[in-house]
């Protein structure tokens, strides 16, 4: 693909240190990635695992795939999670800091003694693995990964180029987000022309079992318009899934429905699961996701972030407020003066 003519060589040096120690793995290659995956999650470890196959290497993905994403994986591409790691296997964990065991899902990475490969593009990462490559200026780990392919010299195919599309259009928002770059761009078209099917991806993607639209029903009489319409916060708990015949997999898209209100530039979904709380949060217009899913212990990206907290969620929701209240307050404070 030659898609980093205009990338820093500190980058170029990175892509083909792990290029280099995924080609000379002669053992299993265990690939990676967070809890509750999306389409980044899924689309750079298909991405990865197809290329890394086509090279003739033993590649073992374990990976709970939602619902919601089903439709992408052939039968037998993903496993059941590792109960124990394969001898002289390496690690290649995608889209997830290797550094954070409680969030990687698949196997268990603090009973793991051999090397580990880390592909990430979050700025909370804290880059430490055997060979590395962190970029928060790439818009989703799929588009490196594109680029960890080519150093790999692997034979680019549409079962390849699919994926990563999948990860890139996903983590993008379509090609919205203000995190797109012209570089974005390029390595879109690149796939496209190696065969990815990128209409096919949308109708499948657009298409949502009717529980989720009854379960959205529940969801909107929980809305809430705060800091004077800036915010949208809306929940979800076992009841409401109770009632719509519905599951949690069905919640992960509400929060780009809310982050869509009129005049909003935080957007808030609350799973409430009983004795712990997850958010997702999604912002614009100066305001960071990201700013208040570290001050609640979480992390991700300035337009998109979350936190998880074992808490009930009256409490949660106080420190939430204050989060969202010191956020909204550092970003007006930061806003040139009209």
């Amino acid at each position: 693909m030659n898609g980093m003519n205009d990338a820093a060589p500190r980058y170029a040096q990175d892509v083909a240190a792990v290029a280099a120690k995924l080609r000379e793995q002669a053992g299993p290659i265990v690939v990676l990635t967070h809890e509750n995956p999306d389409g980044d999650a899924l689309g750079s470890v298909l991405g990865l695992t197809r290329a890394l196959r086509a090279l003739g290497k033993t590649v073992v993905a374990p990976m709970d795939v939602p619902r919601f994403l089903r439709f992408l994986p052939q039968p037998g591409e993903i496993s059941p999670r590792l109960e124990a790691w394969p001898p002289q296997a390496l690690a290649a964990v995608l889209d997830v800091d290797n550094n954070d065991p409680g969030r990687v899902a698949g196997a268990d990475l603090r009973a793991f003694a051999g090397e580990v490969v880390n592909i990430d593009h979050h700025g909370t990462n804290l880059r430490r693995a055997d060979a590395l490559l962190v970029d928060p200026g790439r818009p989703a780990t799929a588009m490196m990964v594109a680029e960890v392919v080519d150093a790999l010299g692997a034979p680019w195919s549409e079962a390849i180029a699919t994926p990563l599309m999948l990860g890139l259009t996903t983590d993008t928002g379509n090609f919205r987000f203000d995190s797109v770059t012209p570089q974005t761009f390029e390595v879109a078209a690149r796939l496209r022309a190696h065969g990815a099917r990128l209409g096919w991806l949308n109708d499948q993607l657009g298409q949502n079992p009717r529980s989720y639209y009854l379960l959205l029903r529940e969801v909107l009489d929980t809305l809430e318009f705060l800091h004077g319409g800036r915010v949208v916060l809306a929940r979800v708990d076992d009841a409401m899934l109770d009632r719509a015949g519905s599951s949690w997999e069905d919640v992960e898209s509400y929060v780009n429905l809310l982050r869509g209100a009129e005049g909003s530039v935080l957007a808030v979904m609350v799973k409430d699961f009983g004795d712990r709380v997850k958010l997702s949060l999604r912002s614009r217009g100066g305001v960071s996701a990201q700013n208040i899913a570290v001050a609640l212990g979480g992390g991700g990206h300035v337009p998109a972030a979350g936190a998880s907290l074992a808490l009930p969620y009256a409490e949660v929701r106080a420190r939430l407020d204050e989060a969202i209240t010191a956020e909204l307050g550092r970003a007006d404070a930061a806003a040139p003066a009209s």
